[in-house]
């Protein structure tokens, strides 16, 4: 591909890759507008009385088009509505490739205050001289040269920094088989206490406990959630005073996991999945046997429930079948979604080939917005559900459980007759 190219000429190569990267990006916020101008006319007042409106609807379709989550969709759509109402000139300068994503971001964020139209307007055609120029400035110095434009234009504008304490965060997530990392952001003086009790708990044992400084920080973080602020040490002496403490243990809190019945039994290695963390070996599992609870999840049989609520053993299959919403684009884990009736009961039938989980948001979607011009969805026997957007779009979704234990996705004949006892597969703890 570059054999051809010396040096300069694959350094050419670059910069116009990346002019045609931020002209693509531009005018797909503008085609974003454009749709946003479509899906917006002004007589839709009844609409505007609605549990879902017409923003809801059309962050859903970029959602399931790009196939990116609602709150990605939705942060595009506010940036291409403000570059269509707001900047047009900086739209203009973004889709020729002069500016990138992120000046473009900082352009309309930090002048989200201005709202007199003149103003904006003599501000829209500075941005457009100036932010081609400004490409090579850093972060604080790009919010300088933006801010000192909307205060000359507009000084009641200028956006104030946000406090440094509100951005606090406690994230939990996988990071290897069996294995969770934690991340936070706190204020000072609370990260101080916490590192202080920390060491404070870590310092129960002995000095003889095996155990790092680090494995007891981390064993101390437990116990202090599981309150119960000191460790047993592992040093294995009968004489030690920490000795008889009790395990540190967070055994009342409740962890799903997905496995096959032979993981636990030992005939196979498969690794079992850890609803919404990951993998988890299957080694592991054997060892919570001990302390779990197992709960089979069966494939339903083919008799439909009568009733419209389904019972706790056809929830429980549906929720491990899907793993979340099912909705295109959108990943709600199953824990924050309700179950649906791809063809409402009692005319659809309350049985896995009708069942799907949708986040309350795209339920009220589907609700709401429906009929003509409006979302419509179809379901298979084997969980997989198709979509069509209003604009005629089709999206299909398949069943994420079948990812890891493909026995889930099973074709669901239904009928309405008298139930028997289904067939036994994954188990859930």
């Amino acid at each position: 591909m570059f054999d051809l190219l010396g040096d300069a000429g694959v350094v050419d190569a670059i910069t116009v890759a990346s002019r045609e990267q931020n002209a693509a990006c531009g005018r797909e916020l503008i085609t974003i507008g454009e749709l946003y101008a479509r899906y917006a006319p002004d007589d839709e007042d009844e609409r505007n009385d609605w549990a879902v409106d017409g923003h809801t609807n059309l962050v859903a379709e970029l959602s399931a088009a790009l196939n990116i989550s609602r709150g990605r969709a939705s942060a595009r759509l506010d940036y291409a509505i403000a570059l269509r109402d707001r900047l047009p000139e900086v739209a203009r300068i973004f889709a020729a490739g002069d500016i990138d994503y992120q000046m473009m971001a900082a352009l309309v964020y930090r002048s989200d205050n201005v709202i007199d139209d003149e103003a904006l307007a003599r501000l829209d055609a500075a941005f457009a001289n100036w932010a081609p120029k400004w490409m090579k400035l850093s972060g604080p110095k790009l919010k300088e040269r933006i801010d000192m434009w909307v205060e000359k234009f507009d000084p009641e504008a200028v956006r104030i920094s946000e406090k440094a304490r509100d951005d606090r965060y406690a994230d939990v997530g996988p990071i290897s088989p069996g294995m969770a990392g934690i991340w936070a952001k706190m204020t000072f003086d609370d990260g101080v206490g916490i590192d202080d009790r920390l060491d404070e708990v870590a310092a129960t044992v002995c000095s003889d406990d095996p155990r790092t400084l680090r494995q007891r920080r981390s064993d101390a973080m437990v116990a202090v959630f599981a309150k119960t602020f000191r460790l047993r040490c592992q040093c294995g002496q009968e004489s030690c005073p920490a000795a008889g403490a009790e395990d540190a243990s967070l055994s009342q809190v409740v962890v799903q996991v997905i496995a096959e019945q032979s993981s636990f039994d030992g005939d196979s290695d498969n690794p079992g999945y850890a609803i919404g963390h990951g993998a988890v070996p299957a080694s592991m599992l054997r060892e919570m046997t001990a302390t779990a609870k197992l709960q089979p999840v069966r494939l339903p049989p083919p008799c439909a429930e009568s009733a419209y609520r389904p019972s706790a053993a056809l929830a429980r299959f549906v929720r491990c079948r899907d793993l979340a919403c099912r909705f295109p684009g959108c990943d709600a884990p199953a824990a924050k979604c309700q179950i649906d009736h791809t063809i409402p009961h009692p005319l659809g039938p309350t049985h896995p080939s009708n069942l799907k989980l949708l986040c309350v948001t795209h339920h009220l979607l589907k609700t709401f917005w429906t009929g003509p011009g409006g979302w419509a969805d179809r379901q298979l026997p084997d969980g997989t559900v198709i979509w069509t957007a209003p604009s005629g779009r089709v999206y299909t979704t398949a069943p994420a459980g079948a990812d890891f234990f493909a026995s889930l996705a099973t074709p669901q004949a239904n009928s309405f007759c008298r139930p028997r006892a289904g067939r036994s597969l994954p188990s859930a703890d």
